[in-house]
């Protein structure tokens, strides 16, 4: 793609996202005011990082799920319960990310200070077990064994995501299997209970349920393979992040697997990366510039183009709507994202 062509692209997924988040602007709203509701605390430090985590920001897409999903199957996702659980979903997303903050040893986040970096690994861990147990005490006021099911099970995948990560680190000879494996895990299950518990909410039938777990199984994929190729293209500011930082920290993805299966010369110059954690034996330009001439990248957004291809079929099933229409967009706003 060109220059001007890629900054159109861009454009153009800014103005689906205003579009999309648009007309669950009100809801989204809500959601801020409910998130800032239920990480008050009376000790002070608790309340403090809460409020910290919660101006951070982010793009709230998986709430953003939760609500569209109940809408398109009929239901009112302004409706305090649905509120509340995307809240939920968005305080699991952020446990998450504090966690993953230690494991990395992350300094930024969003081009903030991450909790671990400015309070310590103690409390950044105390502070993630704090929103995980506060999202599961908040779900069980829908007193929903299937909405309780759908979160232990997400979040019994996305611990053993991390631990599979973890065995990885270092390794230079994950398979593409291996790595889809961590990826589904780590990220794109949290997409799918976003969706279907906000289609639960709304009185989905078991059909309804069924395409929406799909739909975001398959758009948290491919949302993952975008970042991973996002490491490899996009700007420092862009990202809150060093550009090429997931091969530093050890973390092989698949832009990496695709230059080594084309390029299995290029092995020593990633070990050599994975071993130093840092790009001082091996010039970062040219090391980018043979992920490029590999074709490392395109197919990477191949895949990730598979992926939202097959997120946005299985939405057939489901009545047209403004709605359902901003779920079929969220596949072509997450491919032509910056960050």
């Amino acid at each position: 793609m060109s220059i001007s062509g890629h900054t159109l692209a861009l454009e153009e997924a800014r103005i689906s996202a205003l579009r999309i988040f648009s007309v669950i602007a009100s809801e989204l709203e809500q959601v801020e005011a409910e998130f800032e509701q239920q990480a008050k605390s009376n000790v002070q430090v608790i309340a403090y990082l809460g409020e910290y985590l919660r101006a951070s920001g982010g793009k709230r897409v998986r709430p953003a799920l939760t609500i569209l999903s109940n809408y398109a199957v009929g239901g009112d996702g302004s409706r305090y319960n649905c509120i509340r659980m995307a809240t939920v979903m968005e305080f699991l997303h952020t446990a998450t990310l504090v966690h993953d903050d230690i494991i990395d040893d992350a300094d930024t986040r969003r081009n903030r200070p991450t909790v671990n970096a400015l309070y310590g690994n103690e409390t950044a861990v105390l502070m993630g077990d704090w929103l995980y147990m506060s999202a599961f005490e908040t779900s069980l006021a829908e007193r929903s064994l299937p909405i309780l099911d759908i979160l232990t099970h997400v979040t019994r995948k996305m611990t053993e995501g991390e631990l599979l990560q973890l065995t990885l680190l270092g390794r230079s000879d994950v398979s593409e299997d291996q790595y889809l494996d961590v990826l589904e895990r780590k990220t794109a299950y949290l997409f799918s209970a976003s969706c279907e518990i906000g289609s639960i909410l709304g009185g989905a039938t078991d059909e309804q349920q069924k395409a929406l777990r799909e739909y975001g199984l398959k758009l948290g994929t491919a949302f993952q393979l975008i970042d991973d190729l996002l490491d490899f293209t996009s700007t420092d500011d862009a990202l809150g992040k060093a550009a090429g930082a997931d091969l530093l920290g050890g973390k092989v993805t698949l832009p990496i697997i695709y230059l080594l299966q084309t390029e299995p010369s290029a092995r020593e110059l990633v070990d050599q990366v994975l071993l130093s954690k840092s790009y001082d034996a091996v010039h970062q330009a040219e090391f980018l510039d043979a992920i490029r001439r590999s074709g490392a990248l395109e197919r990477t957004r191949q895949r990730a183009n598979e992926y939202a291809e097959m997120a946005h079929t299985a939405l057939d099933i489901l009545a047209d709507s403004e709605y359902t229409d901003s779920l079929r967009s969220i596949p072509t706003y997450v491919l032509d994202r910056d960050r």
